[in-house]
């Protein structure tokens, strides 16, 4: 399955206002949104006919039996995460736990196992041939990146493996982010014209580039800081980044998503640079397949 992935380094840049309109541009039938921690792909998305959920388990986390606990506080102490309470009896917070079992080796009662916990939601939703696959982590929770890929395993098992699919990316430059960029053919990065934007711009270009992920850059917003905009453009010049265009600030783009619109949808500015930046990333694509 040939994969496009909208990634922007920082949150706030607009990637899930360019993968939406990109999905109803090409009327794509595989879709994912890899921002596990805040998903919000799907508020613009419509309803779906149908959707299958499971839960998903991460680390094993401690269990403290409390029929073989003599509550000697050798667990509790060993702790470097102030994650057993002793009170009104001993128990592990969860959320606390990292699972570096410890407290287990600790216990002279052998009263500490290490059990499945949930960490979080994955769904798969369907409309007609449509799918598209998001989760959810609980607040708090670890191992983001592993449910990331899960996500893009699940949308991978579910659709036409000839399909081009548009992934929603995670924001960032961490864990996540390498989960999302991994084994997709193109990285198209959203930056936003601000000293941040442009730090983060440079560290995820460099993650792709170890991955070898072929990478394209726009900027969105880019006459709130036409300066800042021409720093990036400069950039990608002189790093050999094809740049695809530039989105300028429009309120009209505000209203329609406050409707659960995409740019495709609307008459504006916005929608017309979004079009644009839409067909020059297929001609890149073209490009990049028959490399």
């Amino acid at each position: 399955m040939h994969q496009i992935l909208i990634l922007s380094g920082k949150g706030g840049t607009g990637k899930t206002t360019v993968a939406s309109a990109f999905i109803h541009l090409s009327q794509a039938k595989a879709y994912a949104d890899c921002d596990v921690d805040a998903p919000n792909l799907h508020l613009v998305m419509g309803r779906f006919e149908t959707e299958q959920k499971q839960d998903y388990r991460g680390l094993k986390k401690a269990f403290i039996d409390p029929e073989l606990c003599i509550g000697c506080d050798a667990c509790r102490q060993v702790c470097r995460f102030d994650a057993i309470e002793a009170e009104p009896q001993y128990h592990v917070v969860n959320i606390a736990c990292e699972g570096c079992r410890a407290c287990a080796y600790a216990c002279p009662q052998d009263a500490i196992s290490f059990v499945d916990s949930k960490v979080g939601d994955l769904r798969l939703l369907e409309r007609g041939d449509e799918h598209f696959s998001t989760a959810t982590l609980i607040m708090g929770s670890g191992t983001t990146g592993k449910l990331v890929t899960q996500v893009k395993t699940q949308l991978k098992q579910a659709a036409d493996p000839n399909e081009v699919a548009i992934l929603d990316g995670s924001p960032g430059i961490g864990c996540p982010v390498i989960a999302s960029l991994s084994g997709v053919d193109l990285a198209l990065m959203v930056a936003e014209p601000s000293v941040s934007g442009i730090s983060d711009l440079k560290r995820v270009i460099t993650s792709a580039r170890q991955l070898q992920v072929p990478v394209a850059v726009i900027v969105n917003k880019y006459d709130m800081h036409e300066q800042k905009s021409a720093e990036i453009e400069v950039l990608c010049f002189k790093e050999g980044i094809p740049f695809l265009g530039k989105i300028p600030y429009d309120r009209e783009a505000v209203r329609a998503l406050n409707q659960g619109l995409t740019l495709d949808q609307i008459t504006s500015s916005s929608a017309d640079a979004v079009k644009a930046i839409y067909s020059a990333t297929l001609r890149l694509v073209k490009e990049t397949m028959k490399k």
